[in-house]
């Protein structure tokens, strides 16, 4: 069952998320880049807000040099916030591979959600590595906001073949990328384990103000109708235990 990801600034949000149904409250800055990080301590206070009713996850910020150590410290501490995901970009620079496997170690202790860009010419070799690596899923997003959304940057055959190898190497599968409700009864028939919103979540569909209550009603409206198998499991409710 494809569930949806909301992408909240705040524990208000948080809630107005929960409310609307979101199956992965996801914390992020949109103000600091396509990965913005929110700061510890508001992380933490959204955990305890959630309290365990559904997963979150959080950003560790945009990183674009992959320096190993910067990542490493990045990924521990707002592992220890207490969220159920941590999400890192892959950005394409020539630390990648060394940063990835400097990663290994955390992913016997934490979920680590691995974040591959849309719009720059993503390495979909690097879900093997991934996998063996340790972490726990991977996904496809957009890195610049305001050159359109996931579908323009990637045919729908590449998605589906994204979200297929994924499911082959036990990997969650996540597509994001300034998606909206019309992209809905495309993305859905993947299967992937989950769609992001933030931006169509949002009033004026602007990523960076607030939740509207009747946009998410939309999201969350359009995603059941074009679910197929309701009482199939997905691999992110899941105790860490069952996905390793």
């Amino acid at each position: 069952m494809t569930g949806w990801l909301a992408s909240i600034t705040d524990i208000g949000e948080a809630r107005q998320a929960l409310a609307a149904g979101a199956d992965i409250i996801d914390a992020k800055n949109p103000h600091a880049g396509a990965l913005g990080a929110l700061p510890l301590d508001t992380v933490h206070a959204i955990v305890d807000a959630v309290g365990g009713r559904t997963p979150v996850s959080a950003t560790i910020g945009d990183f674009p040099a992959m320096a190993p150590q910067a990542v490493f410290h990045a990924v521990s501490m707002m592992a220890i916030s207490g969220v159920d995901f941590v999400k890192i970009g892959l950005f394409p620079a020539p630390a990648l591979h060394d940063c990835l496997a400097a990663l290994a170690p955390l992913c016997s202790r934490y979920r680590l959600v691995a974040v591959l860009f849309a719009d720059r010419h993503p390495d979909l070799g690097l879900l093997g590595r991934l996998a063996g690596y340790g972490f726990a899923g991977v996904m496809l997003d957009t890195l610049d906001k305001s050159a359109g959304g996931l579908l323009r940057h990637q045919p729908v055959a590449q998605l589906e073949r994204f979200v297929a190898q994924a499911r082959e190497l036990n990997l969650i599968s996540g597509l994001a990328g300034s998606l909206r409700a019309e992209d809905i009864p495309v993305l859905a028939p993947l299967d992937p384990d989950y769609l992001g919103f933030r931006g169509a979540l949002c009033h004026g569909h602007a990523r960076t103000r607030t939740l509207d209550a009747g946009a998410m009603l939309v999201i969350s409206q359009a995603l059941g109708k074009a679910r197929r198998t309701p009482e199939q499991k997905t691999l992110w409710t899941q105790p860490v235990d069952q996905c390793e």
